[in-house]
């Protein structure tokens, strides 16, 4: 729940939080908890819920009310009356509550154990009140760099006239204005020390007025800006822009239109990429494609994940949402066969090149497993389209935020239909819960032993988990967090599944 909605919905977690101390000075509140947006909760006597910008649980404080809903409130933090042992001061001079900060990073003032441990609440409590289970184990958390960890990032650029400069970086706090930043701790020190000469480049340039972002994406050993621009950019721009190259060792990508007209400034050089050196694999991609923004994180997440599974080499998996392969390509060093399956076909071309490549790479001597791609809309899945991708013993799933129901549905369809508990036929307003039947030869169809599940939403893993375990028989045998994003409120995740015999 986030103070967005009117209502506390009854499957919140805040509705088990205790009423505020009537013992308290008047207008005090305790904070007992935090919120998916980072806000301290805290509960009035009359039992109304506080979501406090800025406050930190265990604390004492007083707020200033900004909104108001008939059970909750929405504030920002007055002052504090007894302090957390967490909080610390953050460490880069744009967080915070004051005018003009940063919007970027909420939890900068929460020590990064405690951030950890919020997260894993988090998620603990999304799995229980929305999706009534709990795991067997919380595994330990994923950590890894703290700062300089955001190898990708979209930067705003605007040229504010009455103010005679040029401000990149991300947007203010709960505003379409951009931070007036001249430093950020979270990007890789070398794009931290650029944002002041991008600010003056732009500046310099005949088409500043028009240039609204400047996308950062870094690979291992190239950093790639991809720069939007309105108008076509003069010789002198593109030679600016060649100038700054040079000094800062970067490769300027433009983007004049649409995603489909991005094109490298100047044609060679080196490629933008990344490892995964567990398994020896060589991942190019390009600044549009989808990576994930913390790479040392990465690189745990794929082997932590690919342990978890444990597949053996006479197994199939299937890799749901596989993007351009960042899991598909180490599965293929242990399996027997390998399936990616990809909603943007742009992924599915990049997975098949890198396939490809790396398979050229490795030579005779160990050769990836055989591994198809397919391009497929997966927010729509049934039962007959899951089971015409055939058996598979393991699956790996890393959705996007939506998260993976209709997969999930639709393996909760199959079993509910072969345990008996739905029944086929044609749906009818007397029967809207009939399924279609199962297509012929079904029989021979086997459920996925152990499924892993990588979250970037831990409410729609909470959703997702209780149809596999309450629907499709299967167990939570294990969860937890991944801290992709230190300082912010964004919560990866990760969970296990098993087949339950």
């Amino acid at each position: 729940m986030s103070a967005q909605n009117d209502k506390i919905s009854p499957d919140s977690p805040y509705v088990d939080m205790p009423t505020g101390d009537p013992s308290l000075p008047e207008g005090w509140l305790e904070v007992v908890s935090m919120d998916m947006e980072a806000k301290g909760i805290a509960r009035k006597p009359d039992g109304k819920v506080v979501f406090i910008d800025g406050a930190l649980p265990t604390e004492l404080v007083t707020a200033n009310v900004h909104r108001k809903k008939n059970n909750w409130e929405a504030a920002s933090l007055f002052a504090i009356h007894r302090e957390s042992s967490q909080r610390v001061t953050p460490g880069c001079p744009h967080a915070g509550l004051h005018e003009g900060a940063c919007g970027g990073c909420k939890m900068q003032h929460l020590h990064i154990n405690a951030q950890v441990a919020v997260k894993q609440r988090v998620l603990e409590d999304n799995l229980w009140h929305l999706g009534k289970v709990k795991a067997e184990t919380m595994m330990r958390p994923i950590e890894g760099p703290t700062w300089g960890y955001r190898y990708r990032a979209r930067l705003s650029v605007r040229y504010v006239i009455k103010k005679g400069k040029v401000l990149v970086g991300f947007h203010e706090r709960k505003s379409r204005y951009i931070a007036d930043m001249e430093t950020c701790k979270v990007l890789p020190p070398h794009i931290d020390a650029m944002l002041m000469p991008m600010r003056a480049l732009v500046a310099s340039m005949d088409a500043r007025e028009q240039l609204p972002q400047i996308e950062v994406a870094c690979g291992d050993h190239v950093t790639a800006l991809l720069l939007r621009h309105m108008v076509p950019l003069t010789e002198a721009d593109q030679q600016r822009l060649r100038d700054f190259a040079a000094v800062h060792n970067v490769q300027w990508w433009l983007q004049p239109k649409g995603p489909e007209t991005v094109h490298k400034m100047q044609e060679g050089g080196p490629e933008l990429s990344y490892s995964l050196p567990d398994f020896g694999i060589h991942m190019p991609f390009k600044p549009t494609d989808f990576t994930q923004v913390n790479p040392h994180i990465n690189r745990v997440l794929v082997t932590r994940a690919l342990r978890l599974l444990d597949v053996q080499k006479h197994e199939r998996v299937i890799d749901w949402f596989c993007g351009l392969g960042n899991f598909t390509l180490p599965l293929a060093t242990q399996a027997r066969e390998v399936l990616g399956i990809e909603g943007s076909d742009t992924l599915v071309q990049r997975s098949l090149d890198n396939y490809a490549a790396n398979n050229a790479q490795r030579g005779e001597g160990s050769p990836l497993a055989p591994t198809t791609f397919v391009g497929r809309n997966l927010f729509n899945m049934t039962p007959a389209l899951l089971m015409a991708d055939g058996n598979a013993e393991k699956w790996l799933i890393d959705p996007p935020r939506e998260g993976a129901f209709a997969l999930c549905q639709a393996l909760a369809d199959i079993h509910q239909i072969r345990t008996g508990a739905k029944q086929t036929g044609v749906p009818s307003e007397e029967q809207p819960d009939v399924l279609p039947p199962l297509p012929e030869g079904h029989e021979n169809w086997q459920f996925p032993q152990r499924i892993v599940y990588v979250s970037c939403g831990p409410a729609t893993l909470a959703r997702d988990t209780g149809l596999l375990v309450n629907q499709a028989g299967y167990r939570c045998v294990q969860a937890g967090v991944v801290n992709m994003f230190p300082h912010t409120a964004h919560v990866e995740s990760m969970a296990v599944f098993e087949r339950v015999n």
